[in-house]
């Protein structure tokens, strides 16, 4: 009888005891939560609608309309750690188109002269414009308002892109006839275009402005144009 008793005293104290209430209390309190980055959304796609311009054109260089552009790149976001900065890069096709009034460009190709000329129009032409084509790599520092998701917030970019002609032709439709002028050809443009470039947006919507850091012709071979644009650009999709 008395080991009955003694037994039950013992786990009376060991149950009872600070150290497993302690146990208890570490077990059944609340639990610490994890802190974790959710790995942002990227930028996969962007498509720039632009209104293209001249600068720096001489007074017989003559413009009209609205000159419209168009560029789509396939980009990559690269996060600079957990900050809300990112490098990206991307590879795509510009297009530009330029319309000139009461204009057209004559070629000349000798071994003497070889230049692009804009000279009055010799026919009524409803319209006559300039159309070039490039394949473009985009290279961007962007920020992020909104770190955790980067398809939301303030954002802007500011960066280079760097194109090689693809082509380039004039094309001049006859007012009243359904005849159309059109001449293709690279030889009297520089071969790679240099442009700086800024968006400032909120979302997937951002301004686009662009200026070209070369010239739309080689030296002595057409005027010293210097092409830039702004426009709208989509992005996140």
């Amino acid at each position: 009888m008395m080991l009955r008793y003694a037994l039950g005293a013992m786990a009376v104290l060991i149950f009872n005891s600070p150290s497993l209430q302690a146990q208890d209390v570490v077990k059944d309190g609340p639990k610490a939560e994890k802190t974790s980055f959710s790995k942002p959304s990227r930028d996969f796609l962007m498509l720039q609608f632009t209104y293209n311009g001249w600068l720096n054109a001489p007074d017989s260089v003559k413009t009209t309309g609205i000159g419209r552009g168009f560029n789509g790149y396939i980009c990559y976001d690269f996060p600079i750690k957990k900050s809300h900065f990112s490098f990206a890069a991307g590879i795509g096709v510009g297009v530009d188109n330029i319309y000139l009034k009461d204009q057209q460009i004559v070629l000349s190709d000798n071994d003497t002269n070889a230049m692009a000329r804009f000279i009055p129009e010799t026919a009524n032409y409803k319209k006559y414009k300039v159309t070039t084509t490039y394949i473009e790599a985009p290279f961007e520092i962007r920020f992020y308002g909104n770190k955790e998701n980067r398809n939301k917030g303030f954002k802007a970019a500011a960066g280079l892109r760097v194109g090689s002609l693809l082509g380039a032709h004039t094309r001049g439709k006859e007012d009243g006839t359904k005849i159309v002028y059109k001449v293709n050809t690279k030889r009297y443009l520089e071969t790679w275009r240099f442009a700086g470039t800024l968006r400032l947006g909120y979302g997937n919507f951002t301004l686009l402005g662009t200026y070209n850091l070369t010239n739309l012709y080689k030296e002595n071979q057409g005027p010293p144009i210097t092409p830039y644009s702004i426009g709208l650009c989509i992005t996140g999709l």
